[in-house]
């Protein structure tokens, strides 16, 4: 979720109002000093808000609580396996480990024991996947239909209703003497029916035919004040001798399956259920439909309307009628809707209504049944603490305590941060600061917990707060942020662009972004201060600065009046500098104010999904593909875009088969390179070499930009590599050196250490780190090529740079086990997994255990491990050695 949950309190300190117009009073094309009103309005936005209670699920042990999960699953039955996946969705989602909350989410889906499930995580799976459509027509031009998600035969996947002979039924009459037939008068119409056919609809009938009542000697009975017309009775006469519906309007079926209700009729009222279902077309027709179908507890109805509603997510939840239906439902009537599933359902709605508004009454009014769907201490927990968030944000405070509370109670001890934050509220600082020192005492300590103290003390002891926040978990925004602008306070710029730089290597964060951009408006420096702001706008387009008051799109056309106007040329002059320079989001800038020219506009989102790619933005590098296949100025241009979408989404096969399409059109270079690619990443033997390196020279023969056949050059080189051919690839890097593509350094390098030349290939890497503005990688990979002391060194700069990579702990925990320090070597790998949950990490800590003995250590890593990735064999077979030794 993207929702930013700011503190209230922290609003109090922003300016009343924001004037954009007014930072920029300067003369245009000259970059004139700001009036001292003028700087202290800036001055005035450099604050950072209270970083956010984020409404997740965040146990303090995440790797315990993935292990309890898939112990449970190792043994559960079926019926429980969805509920216990949807839990590490929640671990995952509290992590943000996006692709592990989806592959839980894909499980539960395919582990799902009712159909209740699989239209509810079908459902969540296809919100997730908003590119699924696309994916599938796609796929479909393949010849592949690929509907995964696609609407479920509800009628089908419940079991009909089977008709079991009346028990209990007194009969007094002979059935034999009685008239066969027996008339029912509804408003002066006589419906002639077969007697025992109509008793057979139901056991009140039966009764009332040939029991003991009057009407069982009648050949006349009157049902004119039973609310049934004589056309509907003809049609339930039909159904009682054929079992059958043939073609029925919905008015009449409804009038129907009331009567079938009213008297226990339950063949008719299923076959009712179902015809009604079949009739649904459209959100309209479901919305008619569902509030009858929960009055008259028909299941596939029900739960056909609320399919209706599930796929058309987000935009259902803009519809009041869709909300008022869902959110105001009793247990009986989510039962009759959505089964067993009811919590799954009200996470899904929850999440979604939050998405658009966290502070919406539809939010509450769906999180509200959440809690009332919950049944287990962990759901109790993910559903309180949620509404809790919620109700601080409208500032119902009162009952945000409670819920608070309620799930720290529970055992949920991240939800102190709400007790905190009302505290410091309520005026009980202090009281504040000692619950958090309380809750740090006791446990493990993780970052959060320190970021969150920090709030209640001032002065060296909050910076010295934040710094340990920092070493706890380097992934905290705030930390950087708080320091940062603290730093520019005390006008001192050039450290706190460095401060906030250090999160910014390594996390894309837009309120980092969005902080940078005022210390550059400060500072005059608008060409740098715009470079942010588009790169803001790349990410998120609707992005709303400074509390959601001022659009960036609005800032970025203030700032376009004090910066030069490029060309074309010299865009792509720029374009070149940046990308050669390895700066990610520079290229990012550049690439987005080359999208207002007349340039070719598929080539340069292509481009754009690239950077995006790199700077792990997945999910925005999709929607630029998506946009480059839009804007392809001809159909060999979009094939390649679309082969390039349905390879990074997992379909190889109809990648190549996209890539051949554009090549018999016309022979191009970015045809030959996808290709190319694609046929390198199915598995390089020695058939697949040869053809992968006809294919890259292929492209190099073809017209294309040097940026471009750099790249080319440098998987040739590879490719080379790979063979064995290092004279060759030793050309190919070199060749592509000579066009700034900085990168074949990295190959050149590698192509040295293979001739047994360590110093040179050292040397080549440090000319990579000299010139990439990003160089993490560059650091991490020259540590291969020196001696242990400066390998210690790289890697100590690597974790600096970008904590995120988790070699270098691996090679520090290996370096100590090494040297018999086991405590320091788990400890080293401990301090990595507190804020990355890795398979890699997670499986050498396990042989760690292993080594020293902590079987139960062991087996709990290997199965968090196996959480992480259920298929992984060398997890899998530590996993069976170390299960067969517990006690």
């Amino acid at each position: 979720m993207r929702t930013f949950f700011p503190s209230e309190s922290s609003k109090e300190t922003h300016l009343k109002s924001i004037n954009p117009q007014s930072w920029l009073q300067v003369e245009r094309g000259k970059l004139a000093k700001f009036s001292s009103e003028s700087a202290s309005s800036i001055d005035s936005l450099i604050k950072v808000p209270e970083p956010p209670i984020l409404p997740f699920f965040k146990p303090v042990d995440y790797v315990e609580v993935l292990a309890k999960i898939h112990e449970e699953l190792e043994s559960c039955s079926p019926q429980e396996r969805s509920n216990l996946y949807l839990l590490q969705f929640q671990v995952f989602k509290g992590l943000g480990e996006v692709k592990l909350m989806r592959r839980s989410l894909r499980s539960a889906w395919s582990k799902a024991s009712t159909v209740y499930e699989k239209l509810v995580f079908g459902a969540w799976l296809k919100y997730e996947k908003q590119v699924e459509e696309l994916i599938s027509d796609l796929l479909s031009t393949c010849g592949k239909c690929a509907k995964e998600f696609g609407a479920i035969d509800i009628a089908s996947e419940m079991p009909a209703y089977k008709k079991l002979s009346p028990q209990g039924v007194v009969v007094t009459t002979n059935e034999d003497s009685l008239p066969r037939t027996v008339s029912f008068t509804i408003c002066d119409e006589k419906i002639t029916c077969d007697r025992q056919k109509i008793a057979g609809l139901s056991a009140p009938f039966h009764t009332m035919l040939n029991g003991c009542f009057t009407e069982s000697l009648c050949e006349e009975i009157d049902l004119s004040e039973n609310n049934i017309s004589p056309l509907a009775m003809r049609v339930i006469n039909e159904f009682s001798s054929t079992g059958l519906l043939n073609e029925v309007s919905p008015d009449l079926l409804l009038e129907m399956l009331v009567f079938a209700n009213k008297f226990c009729c339950e063949s008719l009222k299923d076959a009712c259920d179902r015809k009604l279902a079949s009739l649904i077309s459209c959100r309209q027709d479901a919305l008619e439909l569902l509030e009858c179908a929960l009055e008259e507890n028909s299941p596939v109805l029900a739960a056909s309307c609320l399919q209706v509603f599930l796929r058309e997510l987000p935009d259902s939840l803009k519809d009041s009628q869709v909300v008022e239906l869902l959110s105001n439902t009793t247990r009986q009537q989510r039962s009759i809707m959505i089964g067993p599933a009811s919590f799954s359902l009200y996470c899904l709605l929850s999440e979604v209504s939050m998405n658009l508004d966290p502070r919406s009454d539809e939010s509450v009014r769906f999180l509200r049944t959440l809690v009332d769907s919950a049944e287990t201490s962990q759901q109790k927990i993910v559903a309180c603490h949620r509404l809790g968030c919620a109700k601080f944000l409208r500032k119902e405070l009162d009952e945000a305590e409670k819920l608070f509370e309620a799930a720290f109670n529970l055992g949920h001890t991240y939800s102190v941060i709400g007790l905190t934050r009302l505290g410091q509220i309520k005026g009980h600082k202090r009281w504040a600061y000692e619950k958090l020192s309380s809750i740090i005492s006791s446990s493990a300590p993780l970052g959060w917990m320190y970021q969150e103290s920090s709030l209640y003390c001032e002065g060296e002891k909050r910076w010295d707060e934040l710094e340990k926040a920092t070493e706890l978990d380097p992934t905290l925004t705030y930390p950087y942020m708080y320091r940062a602008a603290s730093l520019m306070r005390k006008k001192n710029a050039q450290a706190a662009l460095s401060e906030i730089n250090r999160i910014l290597g390594f996390k894309l964060a837009l309120e980092c972004l969005e902080l940078r951009f005022c210390f550059y408006l400060s500072l005059e420096d608008y060409q740098l201060a715009i470079c942010d702001v588009q790169a803001i706008l790349t990410l998120c387009p609707d992005y709303r600065a400074f509390e959601g008051r001022v659009a960036a799109f609005q800032l970025r056309t203030l700032l376009r009046e004090h910066v030069e106007n490029w060309t074309e040329a010299d865009c792509w002059l720029q374009l070149y500098d940046r990308w050669s320079s390895v700066d990610d989001i520079g290229s990012l800038s550049v690439i987005f104010q080359m999208l207002e020219s007349d340039a070719a506009k598929g080539v340069l989102y292509f481009r754009q999904s690239l950077l995006l790619l790199r700077l792990n933005c997945p999910d925005a590098a999709m929607r630029s593909l998506q946009l480059a296949r839009q804007h392809a100025s001809n159909e060999h241009e979009r094939l390649v875009y679309e082969g390039w979408i349905l390879y990074d989404t997992g379909h190889c096969e109809e990648g190549l088969q996209k890539a051949e399409e554009s090549i018999s059109i016309k022979r191009s270079f970015e045809a030959f390179f996808l290709k190319a690619y694609a046929l390198a990443d199915s598995g390089l033997d020695a058939s697949c070499s040869s053809t992968v390196i006809s294919l890259l020279e292929d492209a190099l023969r073809c017209p294309s930009d040097r940026l471009r056949k750099g790249q080319a050059l440098n998987n040739l080189g590879s490719v080379y590599v790979d063979c064995g051919k290092l004279d060759a690839a030793a050309d190919c890097y070199i060749n592509a050196l000579k066009i700034r593509h900085t990168r074949a350094h990295q190959g050149l390098a590698r192509v040295h250490f293979l001739r047994n030349d360590k110093v040179a290939a050292y040397d080549e890497m440090t000319k990579l780190i000299e010139k990439a503005k990003n160089n993490a990688s560059a650091y991490e990979k020259r540590s291969e090529y020196c001696d242990r002391d400066s390998t210690k060194a790289d890697l100590e700069m690597v974790t600096r740079l970008d904590p995120l990579r988790v070699y270098p702990y691996r090679y520090r925990a290996a370096v100590l086990m090494d040297n018999h320090k086991e405590k320091e070597a788990i400890e080293e790998l401990s301090r990595a997994i507190a804020f990355k949950a890795d398979l890699h990490l997670l499986h050498l800590r396990a042989a760690f255990h292993e080594h020293i003995g902590d079987v139960m250590g062991a087996l709990r890593d290997c199965r968090a491990a196996l959480s992480v990735d259920p298929n992984h064999q060398e997890m899998l077979e530590l996993h069976s050695r170390v299960n067969s030794q517990e006690p």
